[in-house]
This record gives structure tokens, C-alpha cells and sequence, in this order.
């Protein structure tokens, strides 16, 4: 099986999109905030904090991938029915999710700024259970963003999708352990939560342009 040409202009361009989107949708507060409260609720250093950022990351991936690749499955199954249904499906879910993310971002009301310090509360649980926790929770919620973006790449062969689920990896674990180490540093959590509104709106924009990308790449 040949190793994916990268000198693709829509190949590359679906890999770099595929960045941005995990990028953008690690910075939802579901993928960092957990790990700012629970690390400064253990007295974790920035290092271990870190450490289950990554672990997380990596099996929120894991179980992306392993959805994605039965919807991979299913898709291509279809398509073998209905000739050339794969790339407009997969289009159409991307401007589908960027619809929504659009939507929700726009009709979202602004996070109040102000408000009372975030408490450091004692210890409750060990550190391995919190770690665990942790990693359960985002093992357990596969990034269903990511989901149409493993269906346009379905007819490229084993190699791409490999491929898309490291560049889905890098982009996860560094917006998450970005937003991780900005709060913990004394960056406002309330700001940045703020901030996820106007991500919504980018992340919304990107996938319509990518489902116009695989749409206009058929013709």
C-alpha cells in the first residue's frame, strides 16, 4: 500500500482543515476546563496536568477514530449502492456540523464577565483516580466534529485515514494543552470561556468551507 502523496493540493488541503477543526474544537471548555479544576484541585504541577491532557486527548482520538472507521465502513458499504453518494454525503455532513456550530455560536449568550475566584477545593479522590477520570471522560465522547471529515477522505485508501487521525491527535492535544497551560498560568477562565463563542463561529465557517472544498472537487 503506497505511502499518501502529499503534493495533493485537496489532500493537503483536507489535512490542514483536518488540524484546524481538532485545533478549534479542543478549545470548547469541555476539553480544558475539567483539567484546570481537577489539576488545581489535586495540586497537580503543570507537568502532570499536562500529562493527562495528552493521555485524554489521546484516547478521545482513539474513539473518534474507531467510530470513524465504521462510519468509513458504512459509507463505503453505501456507496457501492448508489455510485458517487460517498463525496456529497460526506459534504453535506461537514455544512451540516458547520451549520450548527454557526448557529449555536450565534444564538449563544455572551459569558457574564466578572464574578467570584475560583476556589481550590481539598483533595477528594487519589491522584490515579482523578487522572483516569479524566481520561474516562473523554474516552467515553468521540469528537462527532471530526466524524465527516474521516468520510471524505473514505475512497483515499488506510494510509490518509492513518494519517488523518495523527494530525487529528496533534491538533487535539495542542488546543487542549494550550487552553490547559493559558489558565493555569492566571489567563481569565471566564474570558476564556468567552472566547469558545467566537471559536464556535470560526470552527462553523471552516467546516461549510470544507464541505465546499470536497463538494467542488468532484466537479
Amino acid at each position: 500500500m503506497s505511502p499518501p502523496d502529499l503534493q495533493q493540493p485537496v489532500l493537503a488541503s483536507l489535512l490542514g482543515a483536518g488540524f484546524a477543526a481538532a485545533f478549534l474544537h479542543a478549545a470548547l471548555p469541555t476539553h480544558w476546563l475539567p483539567f484546570v479544576l481537577v489539576g488545581r484541585a489535586q495540586r497537580w504541577t503543570l507537568r502532570k496536568t499536562l500529562g493527562a491532557v495528552v493521555a485524554a486527548g489521546l484516547a478521545h482520538i482513539a474513539t473518534t477514530a474507531a467510530v470513524g472507521g465504521l462510519i468509513v465502513l458504512a459509507g463505503l458499504a453505501l456507496n457501492q449502492w448508489i455510485a458517487g453518494l460517498l463525496p456529497h454525503l460526506s459534504a453535506a455532513l461537514l455544512m451540516i456540523f458547520g451549520a450548527f456550530y454557526l448557529a449555536r455560536a450565534t444564538l449563544k449568550r455572551p459569558v457574564p464577565v466578572g464574578g467570584p475566584p475560583l476556589e481550590t477545593p481539598e483533595p477528594t479522590v487519589s491522584d490515579s483516580a482523578a487522572f483516569w477520570g479524566l481520561v474516562a471522560m473523554m474516552a467515553v465522547s468521540p469528537g462527532e466534529v471530526l466524524l465527516p471529515i474521516y468520510l471524505s477522505t473514505a475512497e483515499e485508501g488506510l494510509p490518509v485515514l492513518a494519517l488523518l487521525t495523527m494530525v487529528f491527535a496533534a491538533g487535539t492535544v495542542a488546543g487542549m494543552a494550550l487552553l490547559t497551560t493559558l489558565a493555569r498560568a492566571g489567563a481569565s477562565i471566564l474570558r476564556l470561556e468567552r472566547w469558545a463563542r467566537y471559536e464556535g463561529m470560526v470552527l462553523g465557517v471552516a467546516l461549510i468551507g470544507l464541505g465546499l472544498l470536497v463538494m467542488t472537487h468532484q466537479h
